[in-house]
């Protein structure tokens, strides 16, 4: 009951005019950075960081959450209409929602899609309620020892389970600690990777980390591939769904949320894998499997809701642990550092206004992005024809602004041209930039509880194991990184049955 009159408290915190508008103003940049392809979410909040200064964190987490659901919903626009997801979680939408769009059932996949975000955002906004205090209540009994197996077990799946190659990943990830790092060691006070250079003493900060491999990476790698064709829209008129779609609809929404909401919970889970997950499973499942391939609609309702339901999902460790599980969590997670906050067990303590406002608002800014999307959805797809020099010049502009506004010094103008060098050099190569961002957040605070570990040992070895969660942890840290061997080794003993059979 507390945790009900503590959602009525954040509800009556956001039905205020002013909180009103900044949420409109979040899910309407999150819908338009969803639809332009290779912006994304996580640049996007990145490059608001210096922008919010100013305002109150409640305000600011207000607009970040918008975003972050707005974006969700954008993607799903120009993978139907134009075979062109706008976020990775909407590869497996563009499947059948750009095959109904072109056989003239454009309206119905829009409108599949906008509903089921909805009733799977709120369906997992109301779970993320009721499972973030237990889990809270169980991240209080963890020790120093098992922060630090948890923060391990984050920077293992992030590399392990995302990109083509686990080497690069690792490597990824090696960059954010080495960036992390930098500056003066609070126990002994020494400089560490400084080179000599004063302004680096404090360390980077992690804003100018995160626009700088996102915005300026991302500017300078789509203007070495830049293409002038005009980009050709499918017109369409107001989203709308009959009967049929109707029944055909609210099941795989549903199961799409089943699928989403726990794989957003999970260390590198994404909304990648529950989008896939859901598609197969609706394929396997409908009474209609001639139409896969074709223009399915339960190949859109489903992924669409895995997708939005796994972005709640990724609030729940963010919050409870202080534990990003995809890139706009991590830069969320610095935004709090930003403003002073340390997310984790006592966030719902000492900030409980911000958390319940914050939850609050993700039911606001779900109906807002209905109401928003349903009507428009033709018209965010026009944003398309923005010439791409333009687009990114503006996004260059911003960042160099917004990287001087953090300290007001000329170096980190040079800092961020560096790292946005090095977020092109990551592309080209192929390396996940989730790694580096997750290292450079996280990096600091390993390193933390494992000294805190190491002093209750009195110096011993054994201090880092702790109890029986770190002893789980480090077991399933050990199956993720020797899986790949185990199931070559299975599967070749498997083989070599069958073969002397």
């Amino acid at each position: 009951m507390d945790n009900l009159g503590n959602l009525l408290d954040g509800f009556g915190n956001v039905l205020t005019p002013m909180n009103l508008l900044i949420a409109l103003l979040g899910v309407t940049i999150g819908t338009a950075v969803g639809v332009l392809p290779g912006i994304g979410t996580a640049m996007t909040v990145a490059l608001l960081l210096p922008v919010t200064y100013g305002m109150e964190p409640t305000q600011a987490f207000i607009m970040f959450a918008g975003i972050f659901y707005g974006g969700m919903y954008g993607g799903s626009t120009t993978s139907i209409l134009l075979n062109t997801p706008g976020e990775s979680s909407s590869v497996v939408t563009a499947i059948e929602g750009n095959k109904m769009a072109k056989a003239g059932r454009a309206a119905q996949a829009l409108a599949t899609a906008a509903i089921g975000s909805f009733v799977a955002g709120t369906i997992a906004t109301l779970l993320l309620v009721l499972v973030t205090p237990p889990m809270v209540t169980f991240a209080i009994s963890l020790g120093a020892p098992d922060y630090l197996a948890l923060m391990l077990l984050s920077f293992v799946a992030v590399t392990a389970v995302l990109g083509a190659s686990r080497v690069r990943g690792f490597a990824s990830l090696l960059l954010g600690l080495v960036i992390g790092t930098i500056g003066i060691d609070a126990v002994s006070g020494q400089q560490r990777l400084t080179l000599g250079i004063p302004q680096l003493a404090d360390g980077i900060d992690v804003v100018v980390v995160a626009v700088g491999i996102f915005a300026v990476g991302e500017a300078l790698w789509i203007a070495a591939h830049l293409r002038r064709r005009a980009t050709e829209v499918i017109p369409v008129g107001r989203p709308w769904m009959g009967r049929q779609d109707w029944r055909r609809s609210w099941k795989p929404w549903l199961r799409g949320t089943a699928f989403g909401f726990p794989f957003g919970a999970l260390p590198a889970g994404g909304a990648e894998i529950p989008t896939f997950l859901s598609y197969a499973t609706e394929k396997k499942l409908t009474k209609h499997p001639e139409e896969f391939g074709r223009g399915a609609i339960e190949g859109v309702a489903g992924p669409e809701a895995a997708n939005n339901a796994s972005a709640a999902g990724t609030l729940v460790p963010m919050l409870a642990i202080g534990l990003p599980t995809n890139a706009t969590a991590a830069v969320m997670l610095a935004a709090f550092q930003q403003y002073g906050i340390q997310p984790g067990p006592l966030l719902f303590e000492r900030e409980s206004a911000l958390v319940w406002t914050l939850i609050a608002s993700l039911f606001v800014g779900n109906l807002l992005l209905l109401v928003l999307n349903l009507p428009l959805a033709p018209a965010w797809a026009r944003l398309l024809r923005i010439p791409r020099p333009y687009l990114y010049a503006g996004i260059l502009f911003f960042a160099s602004m917004g990287a001087y506004a953090v300290n007001a010094q000329p170096f980190d103008l040079f800092l961020l041209l560096t790292l946005g060098l090095l977020g092109f050099g990551m592309r080209r190569f192929g390396l996940p930039i989730l790694p580096l961002i997750v290292g450079v957040v996280l990096g600091p605070r390993a390193e933390l509880q494992g000294r805190r570990a190491l002093q209750l040992s009195g110096g011993e070895l054994h201090g880092l194991i702790g109890g029986r969660v770190s002893w789980a942890i480090y077991a399933t840290i050990l199956v993720v990184v020797l899986w790949p061997a185990l199931r070559r080794f299975v599967l070749s003993g498997v083989r070599g049955r069958l073969a002397t059979r």
